[in-house]
């Protein structure tokens, strides 16, 4: 075999010696079949995917070649291969793919220069040294340690700077303004001791609806009663009258409020903001959009607002401002540079900000709208096996009502929540949204919790192909604010 295949290229060099104008060179076709052969294992090769590795799926697809394995990195100019990217065409119904959780507690707490993991791990709320009474509250109800949000915010509340709080949803971050200022409120009552008709509103929280005002209350009161501190709420959908009688017998020293109760009870001169110590704006990312920033401005000017360090301490001390959010829309440097100087705003920044939630199983669902119903009652039929509770999101109250009738006749018990209820009837729905709400991925929470999305509109699917691209490459998602943009004449914000 060996001489035949040299008398060949022998052959093949003489020809190509001679004067012949065109050379024609035939290969034996058991070798052009060998060579067709190495180049089809070569292309199969090549088309499958590399980012299947042994061990737990980060993306699990209908399309197994389309999974990814949580051991797999993708390169930084390499592109990823989508499960959604063809959802736009209606041969994609019936698809679907599950970003997978890949650790079974949100993060935790923050890792310090000089410290491991563990040590960080194991700080208790001893370590603020607030008063003993609150950090045993805390423990009566199983909360030990503090998470990284409240270790970065806590202690710079503590100092009276003015706070620009940016954090996930679930971090902890009524904690960690609540626990500080009631610290501090509850020394200086003792200082002080005013009676019930001396008493002052010290403290303000400004939240966007009536039942984010009434789970913060109930946060409030739980870890203030001990130390005899008043806490009330006045929201939305309630007249003057109500309004008043929350005020006829005494101020109270934490008052939790939604805008438009607030700017009512300050027009009827109820209340009076002048002696506040804290201003606290939590859910910047609504507060400050065009729905009530209106109103968020006439109340700010009814404030006086410490615009440096020195001017939250002493008789004549402003009121501290700490404004909490995930993002914060254009207008919220606009609007707090009329009342503060921006630089003297400290910058506390979640690390995992606007990450997809290691801890939470997220399934997406390429659907015809019409199989919506029957998907959503196999998703509620599975937790009720499960003795899992359910939240279901709507874009709208009609589709909330819709949605209502359609589970009473399918025979699921549920309760309704939209804003367009009286708040009679609100008021009626919210313990049992204030216990379930937030539930899946919020620090604490109980582990085990999924989101399931139905996407029923062509629009959606780029909304969908980001977020998939983002859990491939364990990157942010785009286009998320969480800095404050500021006037072209004041300050740079401090970014710590």
């Amino acid at each position: 075999m060996c001489g035949h295949v040299d008398a060949m290229f022998a052959a093949i060099r003489r020809m190509t010696t001679t004067a012949s104008p065109s050379v024609v060179i035939r290969i034996p076709r058991r070798m052009q079949e060998r060579i067709e052969n190495i180049k089809q294992v070569q292309s199969k090769r090549t088309n499958k995917l590399p980012t299947v590795k042994a061990g737990r799926m980060l993306i699990k697809s209908k399309n197994p070649q389309l999974n990814q394995s949580v051991g797999y990195t993708l390169g930084k100019f390499e592109q990823p291969v989508l499960a959604s990217k063809g959802w736009k065409s209606k041969e994609a119904l019936g698809d679907y793919f599950t970003i997978n959780s890949t650790q079974s507690a949100p993060p935790f707490t923050v890792t310090h220069e000089g410290e491991d993991n563990d040590s960080a791990g194991h700080k208790t709320f001893e370590c603020f040294h607030i008063c003993p009474e609150l950090v045993e509250t805390l423990q009566s109800v199983n909360i030990i340690h503090p998470t990284t949000v409240q270790m970065q915010t806590i202690p710079k509340i503590l100092k009276r700077q003015n706070i620009l709080c940016a954090a996930e949803t679930g971090s902890g971050k009524t904690l960690a303004y609540l626990l500080p200022i009631i610290h501090k409120l509850q020394a200086e009552k003792r200082l002080e001791g005013f009676t019930d008709t001396e008493r002052r509103i010290q403290a303000v929280v400004m939240v966007p609806s009536r039942e984010l005002a009434e789970q913060v209350t109930s946060v409030a009161l739980s870890i203030g009663q001990r130390f005899g501190l008043v806490v009330k709420v006045v929201g939305g959908g309630r007249g003057v009258g109500n309004i008043k009688a929350t005020f006829s017998h005494s101020q109270p020293d934490v008052l939790v409020a939604t805008p438009g109760a607030l700017l009512k009870a300050l027009w009827k001169r109820f209340v009076s903001l002048s002696e506040l110590n804290f201003l606290v704006i939590d859910e910047a990312d609504t507060m400050f959009d065009a729905s009530f920033a209106g109103m968020l401005e006439k109340i700010l000017s009814h404030t006086q607002v410490a615009s440096r360090l020195s001017e939250t301490v002493g008789f004549t001390r402003k009121a501290q401002l700490i404004v909490v959010g995930a993002t914060f829309p254009g207008g919220v440097g606009e609007i707090l540079s009329k009342v503060t100087d921006l630089g003297s705003m400290v910058v506390v920044k979640s690390q995992m900000l606007h990450y997809l939630m290691p801890h939470v199983k997220q399934s997406f669902l390429r659907l015809k709208g019409a199989d919506k119903i029957l998907e959503l009652n196999q998703a509620l039929k599975k937790a009720e096996q499960e003795h899992k509770g359910a939240l279901v999101f709507c874009n709208s109250a009609s589709t909330v009502n819709w949605l209502g009738y359609t589970l009473e006749e399918m025979g699921v018990r549920h309760m309704r929540l939209q804003g367009e209820m009286p708040a009679a009837m609100r008021e009626e729905s919210h313990t049992d949204y204030i216990h379930r709400a937030g539930r899946v991925g919020r620090a604490g929470g109980s582990s085990g919790g999924e989101v399931l999305s139905f996407v029923t509109h062509r629009w959606d699917v780029e909304l969908v192909q980001t977020i998939e691209t983002a859990a491939r490459r364990r990157t942010s998602l785009p286009g998320m604010e969480s800095e404050i943009k500021k006037p072209s004449h004041k300050t740079d914000l401090t970014i710590e």
